[in-house]
């Protein structure tokens, strides 16, 4: 009694499961595995109805049991064929999904070169317009003959020189920034050296730096992005990690660059900190821009360590 009420519980599980499956075919715009599959649900809901009458004859009538091989045959060609089409569906997705992540690659770096041309621009402009003029006035300035003038009047002159001479160096300083010229004559190594030279006095932290590309050059896009993610992090370090030791390692190897970066600072909460900013995210846009891949890794009292490889 009990195998009848399974055979036939069985038998209507299958014809509902047909029921569903025949209703999404239209959402499934006629899908060949999809209309396979629901043929196969069907079949499966026959071969049950078919054990059942054999089970409820008790018969040894061998045209059913032939029919049910052959319905256990068309299940399985309908499974098959399901399966070939599903494997293409994947395939389909997958080449999809690679396309999308291509063309988020592009976007990230058409946007990133975008910023750095409008960088460019400021800084010429900068340079150019505004560094004439303070020059002038320098120049100005230093031609007044300050014998005529009394001892406050020369006093409040040395004070306008100094403040011209401020404003001069927070120029070359910000159009720097902007550009950092030292990276587009000298290369990165350079440009990470001057960096940290004229960032991290030796007295508050240790910097240790390991390279051998030693010239040369690579791709303007690669140069900058390293070197504006270099800089960050030592950022990071300087303002919140409490660090006294950074080591930072620059290789070239097998066509790829390889940035490794850590400290001994106080460390955090990854996902807390991603989540807030901190320079991260963008870290990880630009490299994805540059089909590169990045590993951050930090927690409380361990330090920071990031390792980023770009093809060159």
């Amino acid at each position: 009694m009990e195998l009848k009420i399974a055979l036939i519980l069985s038998a209507v599980l299958q014809l509902i499961a047909f029921v569903i499956a025949i209703s999404l075919i239209p959402k499934t715009r006629f899908n060949v595995a999809w209309i396979s599959i629901s043929i196969g649900f069907l079949l499966m809901g026959l071969r049950r109805v078919f054990e059942v009458v054999y089970y409820v004859k008790a018969a040894t009538d061998d045209s059913i049991s032939v029919l049910n091989s052959w319905i256990a045959i068309v299940i399985s060609m309908a499974m098959l064929v399901s399966s070939i089409y599903i494997r293409k569906i994947f395939e389909v997705l997958s080449r999809i999904h690679q396309l999308r992540k291509e063309n988020e690659a592009k976007l990230l770096s058409a946007i990133i070169s975008t910023e750095e041309k409008e960088r460019k621009y400021f800084a010429k402009e900068i340079h150019d317009g505004l560094g004439p003029v303070l020059s002038s006035a320098k120049m100005t300035l230093t031609a007044i003959k300050r014998d005529s003038l009394s001892d406050y009047d020369s006093e409040k002159l040395d004070q306008v020189e100094s403040l011209v001479d401020n404003a001069i160096v927070g120029m070359r300083e910000i159009s720097n920034r902007l550009t950092p010229h030292v990276l587009e004559r000298y290369g990165l190594k350079k440009a990470i050296e001057a960096f940290i030279r004229n960032t991290i006095s030796s007295e508050s932290i240790e910097v240790n730096l390991s390279t051998n590309i030693d010239k040369n050059r690579f791709e303007y896009n690669v140069e900058v992005i390293l070197y504006r993610i270099c800089c960050e992090l030592v950022n990071n370090s300087l303002k919140y990690a409490q660090a006294n030791r950074i080591n930072i390692m620059l290789t070239e190897f097998n066509n790829k660059l390889d940035f490794k970066y850590d400290d001994n600072g106080i460390g955090f909460c990854l996902e807390k900190v991603e989540n807030k900013g901190m320079g991260l995210t963008n870290i990880k846009s630009r490299v994805t821009s540059l089909n590169g891949s990045v590993i951050l890794e930090s927690s409380p009292l361990k330090g920071f360590y990031a390792h980023i490889n770009l093809p060159k």
